[in-house]
């Protein structure tokens, strides 16, 4: 069986992919989706913690004849940070990694150094209105959620994101470029995913959709992390 770890961007939770699971579970895979706490004295590394967690959880499950369910975690927008320093600290766990959307860099990358200077800017100014350096949640239509029904069920749900997650940075050692890795990107574009996923060995995919395309979009997106890991499982079992 696979099991695959989904972990949520900023501003957002679980429920994220509350419409994505269905169609993977229909695949007949597991899924695990923890929650990223959203404390305004937490950052980006005590995610990353959080996320290595659930990996731990998962590895208990191995079986009487030391098999384990095959692991792909994936990371939506701010979670490919999280997702590729979390699979650093547990290589041997991973065995595919899939950024949906998803900011990614090698050691040292972070959202502001990644982001361009008008994201900067307007995540500082968020944060000053905040006595606790929490950034307010934008409104749907940041997400690309245009439709009124979608964005009356996502506003509601967004949380304040805290700051520190946006102004530190990973800490990789390289154990994670070792692990197969597939970037989805959306379009048309906001930011430029398809290039952070190339720049770090991964394979861009391309689907026609908003950034918070698990809400507008979940067959299709549940389709292509399926075809992407399968497409990788069968690499792994062509012969040398």
């Amino acid at each position: 069986m696979t099991t695959f770890v989904l972990v949520h961007g900023a501003w957002h939770g679980p429920w994220a992919w509350d419409r994505l699971t269905p169609f993977l579970h229909r695949a007949g895979v597991r899924t695990i989706t923890p929650a990223l706490t959203l404390n305004s004295d937490i950052g980006l590394h005590e995610h990353v913690e959080e996320v290595r967690t659930a990996l731990d959880a998962v590895a208990g499950d191995t079986r009487a004849d030391g098999t384990r369910d095959d692991v792909v975690l994936v990371g939506h927008s701010y979670a490919g940070l999280v997702v590729r320093q979390a699979a650093d600290l547990r290589p041997e766990l991973v065995d595919h990694v899939v950024l949906v959307e998803g900011w990614a860099g090698g050691d040292g990358a972070g959202m502001f150094g990644l982001a361009p200077e008008s994201f900067v800017h307007a995540i500082q100014a968020a944060a000053r209105t905040s006595a606790d350096h929490q950034v307010p949640a934008p409104a749907p239509a940041m997400f690309g959620i245009t439709d009124p029904g979608d964005a009356a069920w996502l506003a509601p749900r967004l949380l304040p994101q805290p700051l520190r997650t946006f102004t530190e940075t990973t800490r990789l050692s390289g154990a994670v470029d070792r692990i197969p890795g597939t970037g989805i990107y959306c379009r048309p574009q906001t930011f430029a995913f398809d290039r952070f996923a190339a720049a770090i060995g991964y394979r861009p995919v391309a689907l026609d959709g908003p950034h918070d395309v698990m809400l507008t979009h979940p067959e299709e997106l549940a389709r292509l992390i399926l075809e992407a890991h399968a497409r990788q499982f069968n690499n792994e079992k062509l012969p040398n």
